[in-house]
């Protein structure tokens, strides 16, 4: 079996080891890991072309793409050209050393700057992806900080969302502003953003429909929420967390990119780590977009949301679970 990174007890930021655990225990379940087997299929053998070729294999089949596999890859054949890698087990430690090296730019936990208030959060993001569970997740973060939260349901074409979204706000200790469904989901965030300031409230979170990124006449329309913000606070959104369903694959980095290009993505948000996800698609991400990764969720409680880190995502992306 591949070799187990030692476990830390505390995070870079200081963060309980529990989630880290529940990382390496639901990341990957089964038999996915990228070493998975390897150390008994090419055991006692010096690192070849076979073994890199069943590597890239391995990364290809995990969503992590073309371009950010040669660039692992590339960085490993070096290392084997000058005889640095003797084993499996070296060989192994190099790849993890190369995922974190890609992921460490974009661990950027989100930063509330208090001179903002309030400090606006635009939540995007596809159908399903977890948005809803997700600012409910991030509210409950910020009030357990001492920070006031409100939030606002500008998912305004389904009556379902918003009473989610509500159920949130009352566990969070938050408040909460909506109007009826079918609303204007500009002047529903307009309205909150006033109702925040008049507050003197430190964060308001505002919801947006699901919406494809493909689906141009929506895309618009969450241009035209962001321009809605604008006119109030030039400066905001301070954050626009694009939330995305790590079981998409590749489709995720397509979203990423498309959601970007159209709202100027600041932060993502990698949720359903937990499902058939293999992970790879957020090196796939960081390698091309270097969009800041603020949380990952492995579950549904709140105690499965925490913020990214790049050393132990890529050791249980590479080592699999403990």
């Amino acid at each position: 079996m591949p070799p187990r990174a030692a476990e830390d007890p505390n995070s870079a930021d200081g963060t309980p080891a529990g989630f880290f655990q529940r990382l390496r225990s639901r990341l990957n379940r089964g038999s996915s890991w990228l070493t998975y087997d390897l150390g008994e299929l090419f055991a006692g053998r010096q690192i070849d072309a076979a073994i890199l070729e069943e590597l890239e294999t391995r990364l290809i089949t995990a969503d992590v793409g073309v371009a950010a596999t040669e660039r692992i890859l590339g960085d490993l054949r070096q290392q084997v050209g000058r005889r640095e890698l003797k084993d499996v087990e070296a060989l192994v430690a190099a790849l993890r050393a190369s995922i974190t090296e890609i992921l460490a730019p974009c661990a950027q936990p989100l930063r509330i700057d208090r001179t903002q208030q309030p400090f606006v959060i635009l939540v995007v993001g596809v159908n399903g992806s977890g948005k809803t569970t997700t600012i409910g997740k991030l509210a409950q973060r910020l009030t357990s900080d001492k920070l006031s939260v409100l939030l606002a349901a500008g998912d305004t074409f389904r009556a379902a969302a918003i009473e989610q979204l509500k159920v949130w706000a009352e566990r969070a200790g938050a408040d909460f502003a909506a109007q009826l469904p079918g609303a204007d989901p500009g002047a529903v965030v307009f309205d909150a953003l006033q109702a925040a300031r008049a507050r003197a409230t430190d964060v308001l979170i505002a919801d947006t429909a699901g919406r494809l990124h493909s689906q141009s006449h929506l895309m618009e329309e969450l241009k035209k929420v962001k321009r809605v913000i604008q006119r109030v606070e030039p400066s905001a959104p301070h954050e626009v967390l694009l939330v995305l369903d790590a079981n998409q694959g590749q489709n995720a980095l397509a979203q990423a990119r498309q959601f970007t290009a159209a709202v100027g993505v600041t932060g993502l948000v990698l949720t359903k780590l937990d499902g058939t996800a293999k992970g790879g698609v957020v090196i796939a991400i960081a390698a091309e977009l270097g969009i800041p990764i603020r949380y990952v969720g492995v579950g549904e409680s709140p105690e499965d949301f925490g913020e990214f880190d790049a050393a132990a995502f890529a050791s249980a992306l590479v080592a699999g679970p403990t």
